[in-house]
């Protein structure tokens, strides 16, 4: 596990002082219940409140509150939360159709982070949990949420990366994933051929905010002895279906 940043660390712990009271403090308060030297403690109030996470409290000189900034990523993450439980409901309707396994994931970087998960009802059926984090590369929802991504972004995340295997199907040449990712852009649809599992198939398709953004990507999972052309089809079309279902309880209003 890698070294604590002292200075984060304290920027953190005066934050979090704001949860207490009336959430105002001034800087020789922040100073005397965290027993900062006063100058770490000016620096870092300046910081904050430079970067919005503070702001003066008006008709109070020398007070702060909390600023936007802090607003806005627990904003986020309510949204994200909400992403969650809307998700666990679409897989489960999704689920109840196929029979077969369904994930909703967000894309964090280079991996994807599974936030919601429906089993199969068959015996056999894909070994996976929700918070499980894999490679974007090896999977049909990181392919799909790979390919939205603006061309500058991609190429910002692919800079120098080494695309590791899971399986003899992975991709790992990065322009054997920009051609994929390129065709996925065309189909509106990601699929996956035991790339991140050997005896699975997958497809996917992108899960939209109120603003048009892809802020996610449902996928059914079948065993490959389950995986046909007929069956990839029905599958897909499942796909679409819950994602513009899981688009619209987010919001989403497809354009006339």
């Amino acid at each position: 596990m890698g070294r604590l940043v002292p200075a984060v660390t304290r920027a953190f712990d005066i934050l979090e002082l704001f949860l207490q009271g009336d959430g105002t403090l001034s800087a020789p308060e922040i100073t005397r219940r965290l027993r900062l030297p006063r100058t770490t403690t000016h620096e870092l109030v300046t910081t904050l409140a430079a970067r919005n996470y503070l702001m003066p409290v008006p008709d109070q000189p020398g007070r702060y509150r909390l600023g936007v900034r802090t607003y806005q990523l627990g904003s986020r993450y309510a949204e994200e939360l909400d992403l969650a439980a809307e998700g666990r409901q679409v897989a489960q309707e999704v689920a109840e159709t196929c029979g077969e396994t369904v994930h909703v994931a967000l894309l964090e970087d280079m991996d994807v982070i599974y936030i919601a998960k429906v089993d199969s009802t068959h015996a056999v059926r894909m070994v996976s949990a929700a918070g499980r984090r894999l490679p974007a590369h090896c999977t049909a929802v990181g392919k799909m949420l790979l390919a939205t991504l603006p061309e500058a972004e991609l190429e910002a995340r692919l800079d120098g990366r080494e695309l590791t295997a899971m399986t003899p199907n992975s991709l790992t040449d990065p322009d054997a994933l920009r051609a994929a990712l390129a065709e996925i852009r065309i189909l509106g649809v990601a699929v996956e051929q035991r790339e991140s599992n050997p005896d699975v198939s997958c497809v996917a398709a992108p899960v939209r905010d109120r603003g048009g953004r892809v802020v996610a990507a449902l996928s059914v999972s079948v065993p490959v002895h389950r995986w046909n052309e007929e069956r990839e089809n029905e599958l897909t079309a499942l796909a679409v279906r819950g994602a513009r279902d899981l688009s619209v309880r987010l919001g989403f209003r497809a354009p006339r």
